[in-house]
């Protein structure tokens, strides 16, 4: 029976009605390329935004703020005096390097080329003792060791306008070494120097992202996010695994990262991903079902003559039943082999878009899970939407249909 219903699926969609079978079809495929595209970018979103830095053993982070996306990071719960909270951790012999971090997006313009991009700036204190460390994938042996701007929380120290460029925000502002850098905010200009630019930077899913490392309390100065001085996280360097008992007790409602549990593939727990997931996995099922139970409905009804002529050499209403519903799931997923392949040709439009438009180079990516993902919920939608074909297909009355 399986069998006749795809062979009948397939005869159909070179048949006389094969406009039927190809709407069906169109729909569950329009539904699950949906669901490919916005679950990819969820999946781009999700990839955790833990700022990785060399020597780095532990991350003290908000409690609703471990591994979400870059996206959630710059805006999400943050840490309150970090300056003197790493001070007091830098003095403890058993850490060989504390730093807060604070990541935003911000506007910086190249006065020389005209070049305005976004970039993430990712503000740090460089190590005292001038060793050169890598945080977000950049080095910060070109940063003045310390946070001269942050005088003992006054905020009226040297302004150094010294930042560490990733090769791609250096691209987009078309800045080199040396390249002097504007950035507006509260109605004043700040002054950004390039002091170096690397190949390393933050990855988004597949893809990475404009960086700028620089002083953090020149960062704060940009942001306005000195009153409380702020930052997402504290990224603390020890040879102790003891010392995690005292880092937990730090603040209030945080928890501690290990290095081994931080993975830049690491699906993230953060709300927004899994919000996005499930409502294109919601929509995707609804509007499948809909489609697909409406065009298998008026199938069965023009081909009732058929089915008639099934009972007459004795299939059963049972056995009629499951061949509509074979027919049902097999147009669904049909329909799910082509929706994965435009949600995949969604995905890599979605990314030369995000790169054009905002110069990150990937925001969503694609897995082999998501295919897989795809055809099951497309069988899910057949299943779903196949009780209403047949409940139709047995009320056909075998002597009204013979008779015309």
């Amino acid at each position: 029976m399986l069998e006749l219903g795809s062979r009948r699926t397939a005869n159909r969609l070179t048949g006389a009605d094969a406009r039927r079978a190809l709407l069906s079809i169109t729909g569950v495929a329009i539904a699950i390329m949906l669901m490919t595209t916005v679950s990819g970018i969820a999946l781009g979103l999700a990839s955790g935004s833990t700022v990785a830095a060399d020597g780095v053993d532990y991350w003290i982070v908000p409690e609703s703020g471990g591994t979400s996306s870059v996206a959630v990071s710059v805006s999400g719960p943050q840490l309150g005096q970090v300056h003197s909270t790493a001070a007091s951790l830098q003095r403890d012999e058993h850490v060989d390097y504390a730093t807060p971090v604070s990541m935003r997006v911000i506007r910086v313009g190249n006065p020389t080329t005209g070049d305005e991009e976004y970039l993430l700036a990712v503000g740090i204190v460089p190590p005292e003792s001038g060793a050169d460390r890598t945080v977000a994938g950049l080095p910060t042996g070109p940063l003045q060791p310390g946070d001269p701007h942050y005088a003992n929380g006054e905020y009226n120290g040297p302004w150094t306008g010294e930042a560490v460029l990733s090769n791609g925000a250096a691209e987009l502002l078309n800045a080199s070494t040396g390249s002097e850098l504007a950035v507006r905010t509260g109605g004043q200009n700040r002054q950004l120097r390039v002091e170096n630019t690397s190949a390393g930077g933050m990855m988004s899913g597949a893809g990475s992202i404009p960086v700028a490392l620089v002083h953090l309390s020149e960062l704060q100065s940009i942001t306005g996010s000195t009153a409380n001085d702020q930052a997402d996280q504290l990224l603390v360097s020890t040879n102790d695994q003891s010392i995690r008992a005292d880092l937990q007790g730090i603040y209030p409602r945080s928890q501690v990262i290990t290095r081994d549990g931080v993975s830049g593939d690491a699906v993230s727990t953060s709300s927004l991903p899994v919000a996005m997931a499930l409502a294109a996995l919601t929509t995707a099922v609804i509007i499948g079902v809909l489609f697909v139970a409406t065009m298998m409905g008026l199938q069965v009804t023009a081909d009732r003559r058929n089915l008639a002529t099934l009972t007459v050499v004795g299939f059963s209403q049972r056995t009629r039943g499951l061949l509509v519903a074979t027919e049902t799931v097999a147009t669904a997923l049909i329909g799910g082999l082509v929706g994965v392949g435009l949600g995949y040709l969604g995905i890599v439009f979605t990314n030369l878009g995000a790169a054009e438009l905002v110069g990150v180079s990937e925001i969503a990516m694609f897995r082999p899970e998501l295919a897989l993902y795809g055809i099951i919920v497309a069988g899910l939608i057949g299943l779903l939407a196949a009780p209403y074909p047949v409940w139709l297909s047995s009320r056909a009355s075998l002597i009204e249909v013979l008779s015309r």
